[in-house]
C-alpha cells in the first residue's frame, strides 16, 4: 500500500508545515534531542483543543536562574496516644520520613548527584516499589497527588516520574491520561508491578485480636493501635515497624499495575530491543474513520497494546444538524494508543505519516523501552 508522502523527509521523519510527525534538531547536540511532539497548538505549553488543562503550565525555567532551596524537608510524624514502651518505637520510626510535596512546595530546587524520582503516595507505596524498581539506586520523593509529580519533574525538582496508568483489575487511571497532555513531558519507560496487598498490626498483636481495618500503615504505627490493623505493601511492614499477620489478601491474585517513566526530554529510539510507543490523536465524525485510523497499524503488522479513549472535557460533544434526519450529538473523543514498533523504525514513521492524513490531531508521547522484567 503506497502512502502518500505529507511533506519534507528531514532525518528519517516526516516533517510538515501545519503540525510535525517528528523531526531531528540540526547542528551540535543533534542526536540528543529528538523532537516527536505534534499537537495543534504549542502556545503556552498546553493543548488547547484537547480541553483538558485547568490551568496553563508555568513556563520551565532554568536552575541556574532560581534560588535554590530544599525540595522535600524532612517533618516529623505527630503522635498519637500512649507514651513509653511497646508504642513510643513505632512513632520514632516514621520520623526520618520525607514529607510528600504538595502545590505549595513547588519551588525550583537542586536534585544533586542522584536521580531523583517523584511518585504519588507516602513511603512504602506501591508507586515508591515501582519507583525503586525502575531506579534502584534513585531518591524517592513522595507526592500528594499526580499532578504535583507532573509539575515536580517541569520545574527540576525531581529528574524523573513514576506513576501508575492502568491496573489489571482497576483498569486505566483517567486522570494521568488527561494530565499526559496537560504538561509537556515525554513517556522514557515503563515499569510493571504486581501488587501484593498485606495485612499488617502492631508487633506482638495477633491477627484475631484485629477489630477494625485502617488504610494506612502509619495511622497503625503512629497511634498505637493495638486493635486495629492496616493494608498496605510488604515494605510498608518494615517502614512503619509493623508485623505482616497475612499476605495475598487481594480478591484477585493477578493484580498487575503498569507505571510510566516520564521525563523532561525524550530518549534516543533504538531497534536492538523491544520499543513501544504511545500516541494520541483525534477525529472527524463518519462512519469508518476510526477503522482506517487503526488500519495504517495493521497494513504494516504493528501489534496494538493499548487503546483508549477520552471525551474532550471542553468540547464533549458535536452537534450535527440534518434536516433529513434531525439533530445527532456525538461525544469527541480522544484516541490514546500503545503500538510495539520504535520511531527508530521505518514502520512506525510510515504509520503515523498515514495517521497524519486521517486525524486531525497527533502528539506522540514517547517511544520508549518495553518492559520486560519479571514481575
Amino acid at each position: 500500500m503506497a502512502v502518500k508522502a505529507i511533506g519534507t523527509w528531514v532525518g528519517g521523519f516526516y516533517q510538515t508545515g501545519r503540525r510535525d510527525v517528528g523531526s531531528w534538531s540540526s547542528g551540535a547536540g543533534a542526536a540528543a534531542r529528538p523532537n516527536w511532539r505534534l499537537e495543534v497548538s504549542r502556545a503556552e505549553g498546553r493543548l488547547e483543543c484537547a480541553g483538558v488543562c485547568v490551568k496553563p503550565v508555568e513556563d520551565v525555567k532554568s536552575v541556574e536562574d532560581e534560588d535554590l532551596s530544599s525540595a522535600c524537608p524532612s517533618s516529623e510524624v505527630a503522635g498519637g496516644a500512649g507514651n513509653g514502651g511497646a508504642e513510643e518505637q513505632p512513632r520514632r520510626l516514621n520520623r526520618d520520613l520525607p514529607k510528600p510535596l504538595s502545590l505549595t512546595d513547588l519551588t525550583v530546587s537542586s536534585h544533586g548527584s542522584n536521580v531523583r524520582v517523584a511518585y504519588q503516595g507516602s513511603p512504602g507505596a506501591f508507586s515508591e516499589a515501582a519507583a525503586l524498581k525502575a531506579y534502584p539506586q534513585c531518591v524517592a520523593v513522595p507526592c500528594e497527588q499526580f499532578e504535583v509529580a507532573f509539575k515536580a519533574v517541569e520545574l527540576w525538582l525531581v529528574d524523573k516520574a513514576v506513576l501508575p496508568i492502568e491496573n489489571s483489575v482497576g483498569g486505566s487511571i483517567h486522570r494521568n491520561y488527561d494530565l499526559l497532555l496537560c504538561h509537556r513531558l515525554h513517556i522514557v519507560g515503563e515499569v510493571q508491578m504486581a501488587v501484593n496487598h498485606c495485612l499488617m498490626a502492631l508487633p506482638g498483636v495477633q491477627k484475631e485480636e484485629l477489630k477494625r481495618i485502617l488504610s494506612h500503615p502509619q495511622l497503625v504505627a503512629s497511634n498505637g493501635l493495638k486493635d486495629a490493623g492496616a493494608i498496605a505493601s510488604a515494605r510498608a511492614a518494615e517502614i512503619y515497624g509493623l508485623k505482616i499477620v497475612d499476605e495475598t489478601i487481594q480478591d484477585t491474585s493477578e493484580n498487575i499495575t503498569r507505571f510510566l517513566i516520564l521525563a523532561r526530554e525524550p530518549i534516543i529510539p533504538r531497534t536492538d530491543r523491544p520499543f513501544k510507543t504511545s500516541v494520541v490523536f483525534t477525529l472527524e465524525e463518519g462512519p469508518g474513520v476510526l477503522f482506517k485510523a487503526l488500519a495504517v497499524f495493521a497494513v504494516r503488522s504493528i501489534n496494538l497494546t493499548k487503546i483508549e479513549s477520552r471525551p474532550q472535557r471542553k468540547r464533549p460533544l458535536r452537534v450535527v444538524d440534518d434536516s433529513n434526519y434531525g439533530t445527532a450529538k456525538y461525544f469527541d473523543y480522544l484516541f490514546y494508543i500503545d503500538f510495539e514498533a520504535s520511531m527508530a523504525e521505518p514502520r512506525a514513521q510510515n504509520a503515523l505519516a498515514h495517521l497524519q492524513e486521517i486525524a486531525t490531531f497527533l502528539r506522540v508521547l514517547g517511544s520508549y523501552p518495553m518492559d520486560t522484567s519479571s514481575l
